[in-house]
């Protein structure tokens, strides 16, 4: 009899904040775990998850990522788990103090990046300490990123 084989989630990259490298100028960046359910494991397992509008938040000596979506994983019936509700995130009582000092002290803002399956296939989130960007540094790096794609373009022109 053949084993029915799981899909291979190993380093897969579940769900992106693409917009925050744009809004947010990335100081350093953390690897959380995340304390989660089965059926959001399951949910997360299927590519499904939205960090766009979600931050992180520290509260009681803990970070907690708040308002990211986790659609309910359609086998799980009454076992499933609300899609935006408040999930821990594991890290060093280091890490959250240095975390939660950089937020308080130095105008900082916790911003998730991505969601992701490490090697081991446990659930992580990259977590980033950053700063907002002001209206022309957001201009300054569209600027590099357009010369950036006509650098290649011209590149690739001339062979």
């Amino acid at each position: 009899m053949a084993k029915d084989k799981k899909p291979d989630t190993n380093g897969k990259t579940v769900a992106e904040n693409r917009k925050a490298r744009y809004s947010y100028e990335v100081m350093d960046t953390y690897e959380a775990g995340l304390a989660l359910t089965g059926t959001e494991v399951k949910s997360l397992r299927e590519g499904h998850a939205n960090i766009q509008e979600s931050y992180a938040s520290a509260e009681g000596g803990e970070i907690w990522l708040i308002n990211s979506y986790l659609p309910e994983y359609l086998q799980g019936n009454r076992f499933n788990h609300e899609p935006r509700r408040r999930r821990k995130l594991l890290l060093k009582k280091k890490e959250m103090a240095k975390l939660a000092q950089a937020v308080e002290r130095e105008g900082m803002t916790m911003v998730p990046l991505k969601i992701y399956f490490n090697e081991r296939g446990r659930a992580k989130l990259l977590l980033a300490i950053a700063r907002g960007k002001k209206l022309h540094d957001k201009r300054e790096t569209e600027k590099q990123r357009d010369w950036a794609r006509e650098k290649g373009r011209l590149l690739k022109e001339r062979g």
